[in-house]
């Protein structure tokens, strides 16, 4: 019996964003999972950093694996050709099936879905429900106020010091690498 591939869970826009670096690392990180033998598992969207990170690792050939819900195939251009693509009912168990798939959690930019997604995953492992690494993806100090917002949580007494050792925050893909090698050999 063959071990089972590492995976890597990717929240992400549904859009491009402002800037070209988010679609250059959105390719990058795409790219370096699968170069990993690393499964991408992400929310099965072909739109924004979804479709492009999925793409990327499509043609780096690797394993993709999505999820989307069934309310959100046309907007988000579900994307059939994947490895594996589950459709469900709702959001919530979009979040579940993807969390309960990956080994580590990457956060590229985003908007409300990725922050959505990133404090669900964050909450739990505050709660100890997991230790799976959760890392944000801070191209071009995008995830900067969020850090920020999080030291201010936790200076007004409403989480302990410890939630920021929850989170990893790496400037590039590179230092995603390094982080990622580390935590899923």
């Amino acid at each position: 019996m063959s071990k089972r591939k590492a995976s890597v869970c990717v929240y992400c826009g549904s859009r491009m964003g402002a800037k070209p670096a988010y679609e250059a690392a959105a390719k990058e990180a795409g790219t370096l999972i699968a170069k990993r033998g690393w499964q991408l598992v992400y929310g099965a969207g072909d739109v924004g950093l979804m479709g492009t990170v999925a793409r990327a690792a499509q043609a780096a050939g690797g394993d993709t694996f999505g999820v989307i819900p069934v309310h959100l195939m046309k907007w988000e251009v579900g994307k059939t050709d994947l490895t594996s693509f589950v459709v469900t009912e709702t959001m919530h168990e979009r979040k579940k099936v993807m969390f309960m798939n990956a080994d580590a959690v990457v956060m590229l930019p985003g908007g409300a879905g990725s922050l959505d997604e990133f404090f669900e995953a964050l909450t739990w492992r505050q709660l100890g429900l997991h230790e799976k690494p959760i890392l944000l993806l801070n191209t071009e100090g995008y995830w900067d106020p969020l850090m920020a917002l999080m030291r201010h949580v936790i200076a007004q007494g409403f989480a302990d010091a410890s939630l920021l050792d929850f989170v990893t925050v790496v400037p590039d893909v590179p230092a995603m690498a390094t982080r990622l090698d580390g935590a899923l050999s």
